[in-house]
């Protein structure tokens, strides 16, 4: 219910708290893979956890401020994309991704990263959608190339990491830039 496919076998459907055996499931194959690039709050450890990060993101979407979605594949959770952040008054918000290492390579996570662009920039009418990332994490860093992100800078030692400070790069696409993308147009260096 409420699915949009990506492929012939996946799909990107909302990820509620009730699923959050299958999203801890999804991440215990995935934390190992994903640990060094999101946040340790996100990465559950164990059911209550892991419900409890799929009701903030619940609470958020119900708030206007986030949201969370998962990839499906062959009916089993092998990831996601969420709005980490969305705020209406400054038509800004950032997405974010995590996908295990079994679904990588086949451009899950570039395809429902652009229905969520979509949804905020087109459907929601945001401005701008911000994609920031470790500044080590070239996987990350394609996908905002392959979605026509521009690179809006690098946030120098902003956070900490288990090898010292780390660099946060942070990549956009405007909703002029998005529409013109979709459109086949193009739109000139402002």
């Amino acid at each position: 219910m409420f699915a949009t496919p990506l492929s012939d076998d996946t799909e990107l459907r909302p990820l509620n708290p009730w699923h959050a055996e299958e999203f801890l499931a999804n991440l215990d194959r995935a934390r190992e893979h994903i640990s060094p690039w999101v946040s340790p709050s996100f990465v559950a450890t164990d059911l209550d956890r892991a419900r409890h990060v799929l009701q903030r993101y619940a609470d958020r979407w119900a708030r206007d401020d986030g949201g969370i979605w998962g990839i499906w594949c062959d009916g089993r959770l092998v990831g996601g994309v969420l709005l980490v952040s969305l705020n209406a008054a400054t038509g800004v918000c950032e997405a974010g991704c995590w996908l295990e290492p079994a679904a990588e390579g086949q451009g899950l996570v570039t395809r429902a990263v652009s229905r969520i662009i979509d949804w905020a920039l087109v459907e929601r009418g945001l401005h701008r959608v911000e994609w920031r990332t470790n500044a080590g994490n070239v996987r990350s860093i394609a996908v905002a190339r392959r979605l026509g992100m521009r690179r809006d800078g690098v946030l120098r030692e902003v956070l900490p990491g288990p090898d010292g400070r780390i660099d946060l790069e942070v990549w956009s696409v405007l909703a002029p830039e998005w529409r013109a993308r979709r459109s086949g147009a193009t739109v000139g260096e402002g």
